[in-house]
């Protein structure tokens, strides 16, 4: 009998994930595992040339905040239109489950805060159709959309869901609190739960400026939560720690020792600061060193700045701390423009100082870190580039020349503010960590900070940038296709996919290498309510597949639905019953 699959990718240049170096070959689609990889001489119901395309696994991204839209929409973009099949939630520690009905505000609060999500989108996006974390992980389930979701068990909520009033005033968890804990998160990965999240993260406050449960919690509940993992034999720690705002030392001694105590594997945020010594390789040295002496640990890196979109449509702008700003910011867009166009208005906003109550106030002026996002957007910019550059050598003054950059294109144009990863104004110390074994990349954001981050772009950038555009060091095609694929799932569990091989999950992208582009960010009123949030589109990318199902075609979506939710930890390759038995 002749072999037949349900989808062929015909002579592509296959990058595989494992680091090996790309060859062409034919990819093979059954139900939704890769079937064969190499000459296939059967048949197929469906083709895809990808002559002088790659081939490659799809991408993992293990750091979004998808937990509300992955409720009211169908499609997690813009993670999918990047090449993403897989993302992670519940990230910081914060989320939607557990949750009693009398919480929800509360919830709505912290997200509100924390991610930048707009307490009427949740208001209007949100069923609360659960209670618990497994009815949560149900709920998702029961709901279609493009690419594939897990989850981890959100420490904030379970604290508030175990201690009331007194785990959102962050007191002490008793003995017995701590119990309760360690139960609920072992059920919690019983049903499904990657893993557990937290925050320890001083910046990480609700929108009336009040800190997040999980904040200073003690490293005995933390420890609740890991041994809840241990008893289930399953599960990660995610955990945003307080640093550089506190030395490295100290606060991975919190990870670390929860780690090595629990035998879990553990993950964390690390970026580098823009100037001063580089403190993230002391980092980097307790990681190797926890590593060597058994433990599974790795920094989660991007492999850009991370930095705020500022502008007048956007959540922040170099004004937004300013007395006058509040009677603006509300207005229509039109309308708002208008009045910034007002000598008046412009005097008063360009000469009031930034109300240093407001956490954007603290980095709303650092104008030698502030630069035009023009497009194709500039994610390495020279430091001539800078607002203060510009300013030194025009003779004006920093606020004036924000203000006009911000009105071009009719108010709609962005400035980037980075705030870290770009020391010495290069991305040279994001290149070491990226190749640095004990590092992975995440921290796209998605379905997050709708008004002032839109990183989930970042596949799109690292194929593009790190490996064709960039003039300095780079990454191989293999290297940056392994970061962005199979390590990202062996993080979490999931052996199941990252790998275009057989057995393995068919979650594979084609794509136009040679004409991959990132385009800028823009302004959508797509969310629930009519609320806003920044997308970033690509070209490039000719296909996209997820469990066999094209998702998306010459980058457009297909309307296609396969994804699921990642219950747990996923075993490793697979065939298909009708091509194991012939094989």
């Amino acid at each position: 009998m002749t072999a037949r699959c349900a989808l062929l990718i015909r002579n592509g240049t296959v990058v595989d994930g494992s680091g090996a170096d790309p060859f062409v070959a034919d990819v093979a689609i059954c139900n939704d595992r890769v079937v064969a990889v190499g000459p296939y001489a059967g048949e197929a119901d469906r083709v895809i040339d990808a002559t002088g395309m790659i081939v490659t696994p799809g991408f993992v991204d293990i750091h979004t905040h998808y937990d509300g839209q992955a409720i009211w929409s169908e499609e997690l973009s813009p993670s999918s239109s990047h090449g993403v099949t897989t993302v992670v939630t519940g990230n910081c520690g914060v989320g939607f489950a557990p949750c009693r009905p009398a919480d929800h505000d509360l919830l709505i609060r912290v997200m509100e805060g924390v991610e930048d999500i707009p307490g009427v989108v949740m208001a209007e996006g949100l069923d609360w159709d659960w209670e618990t974390f497994p009815q949560y992980l149900d709920a998702l389930a029961a709901r279609p959309r493009d690419i594939d979701v897990g989850a981890y068990l959100p420490h904030s909520p379970l604290r508030v869901y175990v201690m009331g009033q007194r785990g959102a005033d962050r007191e002490p968890a008793t003995a017995d609190d701590l119990a309760r804990m360690r139960t609920l998160t072992r059920e919690a990965m019983e049903v499904g739960a990657l893993g557990t999240a937290s925050s320890r993260m001083m910046y990480h406050r609700t929108k009336a400026g009040d800190q997040i449960p999980s904040y200073q919690a003690a490293d005995a509940e933390l420890q609740a939560l890991a041994d809840g993992m241990t008893d289930a034999g399953s599960g990660i720690i995610q955990l945003v720690l307080n640093a550089p705002m506190e030395s490295w030392d100290n606060e991975l001694d919190h990870l670390i020792g929860v780690a090595e105590r629990s035998g879990r594997p553990a993950t964390f945020t690390l970026g580098t600061s823009n100037n001063g010594p580089p403190t993230w390789e002391q980092a980097m040295a307790r990681v190797t060193a926890a590593n060597e002496a058994g433990a599974y640990i790795r920094a989660q890196v991007l492999p850009r700045p991370v930095g705020l979109i500022m502008g007048f449509e956007l959540s922040t702008n170099p004004f937004c701390a300013c007395a006058s700003w509040p009677a603006i910011e509300l207005l229509p867009f039109a309308e708002r423009i208008a009045r910034l166009r007002d000598p008046a208005i412009r005097a008063a906003l360009t000469s009031e100082e930034p109300d240093p109550r407001n956490l954007f106030a603290m980095n709303a002026r650092r104008w030698e870190w502030i630069f035009p996002l023009g497009d194709p957007p500039n994610y390495e910019p020279a430091r001539a580039e800078s607002i203060a550059a510009r300013a030194a050598a025009s003779g004006q003054a920093p606020e004036d020349i924000a203000y006009d950059l911000m009105l071009e294109r009719g108010g709609h144009a962005m400035l980037y503010n980075a705030l870290g990863n770009f020391h010495d104004n290069r991305l040279d110390a994001i290149h070491d960590l990226m190749s640095d074994p004990g590092t992975v990349v995440g921290l796209g954001d998605g379905g997050a900070h709708y008004g002032a981050i839109c990183d989930a772009s970042y596949p799109t950038f690292l194929l593009r940038y790190w490996t064709r555009d960039r003039a300095g060091a780079r990454l191989s095609l293999a290297q940056a296709v392994r970061i962005l694929a199979r390590d990202p799932a062996e993080m979490v569990g999931m052996n199941d996919r990252g790998l275009l091989r057989p057995g393995y999950k068919a979650d594979i992208n084609v794509i136009d290498i040679d004409n991959l582009t990132l385009h800028a960010p823009q302004v959508r009123y797509d969310l629930p309510g009519g609320g806003r949030r920044i997308d970033q589109s690509a070209t490039g990318f000719v296909a996209t597949i997820v469990s066999g199902e094209i998702i998306r075609r010459h980058d457009r979506p297909t309307g296609a639905r396969p994804g699921r939710v990642v219950r747990g930890a996923q075993e490793g390759p697979r065939l298909p019953e009708a091509v194991a038995a012939t094989t």
